[in-house]
């Protein structure tokens, strides 16, 4: 069964040129026009992935990110903007997105971008090894899923692979740029802040204090870690 995307954009060239080359790299398309359409297409159908345009009529693609993730709608989004503001990237990843692209952009480029993930969550889904145990914390690769003293938590895409790298390196220092490479598949120069802004997500969901964190420890001028709480939380 081949995948489906939801392509979402006003611009009715872009969509005509997208479904066309997503559908010759065998996916499935289907297409929206605003935000609101888009909004009541993804509540009504599952779709594998998302390809949602900033800037659009009745709402506009950040909010229509920011209420799929409030509720609980982790389909993988690639947005697409006109601007090149990095604050503009920083707000999408803040609201959820899980990779972004300026226009104008080429075609091939999308479906490398689209590929990309999908492969990743694919992966992820496939694998069959135990839960990961950190604390209090535990991790379900093959579910993306993860609790902390038995409640469940919900990640986007790119929020689970960030943990889930992170405890496969338990104990080790890794850098904003080595994540990059790892979670995000490239490099977005100088766009490390992307990173802070994930690793912020996480915090607010797993640890009692974000501000006095247990589990992710910043080191200062280096990176990042996880580590085995010192002490049992009270999540």
């Amino acid at each position: 069964m081949h995948e489906k995307v939801l392509i979402v954009d006003d611009e009715k060239s872009i969509v005509t040129l997208l479904q066309f080359n997503l559908e010759e790299a065998g996916y499935q398309t289907e297409v929206a026009y605003d935000g609101l359409e888009a909004l009541n297409k993804i509540r009504q159908e599952h779709f594998d992935f998302m390809i949602l345009d900033l800037m659009l009529p009745s709402l506009d693609g950040m909010e229509v990110c920011k209420r799929l993730r409030e509720e609980n709608i982790d389909v993988p989004i690639l947005m697409l903007t006109a601007k090149d503001e990095e604050t503009d990237k920083i707000l999408g990843f803040e609201v959820g997105a899980d990779d972004y692209l300026t226009k104008p952009f080429s075609p091939k480029e999308v479906i490398v971008r689209v590929k990309a993930i999908l492969r990743r969550i694919s992966k992820h889904d496939e694998k069959t090894s135990n839960v990961i145990q950190i604390g209090a914390l535990r991790i379900y690769p093959e579910r993306y899923e993860a609790t902390i003293k038995n409640d469940l938590l919900t990640f986007t895409p790119k929020e689970f692979e960030l943990l889930l790298y992170l405890s496969q390196h338990l104990g080790r220092i890794l850098t904003r740029e080595q994540l990059l490479l790892a979670v995000w598949n490239y490099d977005f120069v100088g766009d490390t802040r992307i990173v802070d802004v994930h690793i912020s997500h996480l915090r607010d969901k797993i640890e009692q204090n974000k501000k006095r964190p247990e589990y992710i420890k910043t080191v200062r001028g280096l990176g990042y870690k996880l580590e085995e709480p010192s002490y049992e939380s009270d999540i």
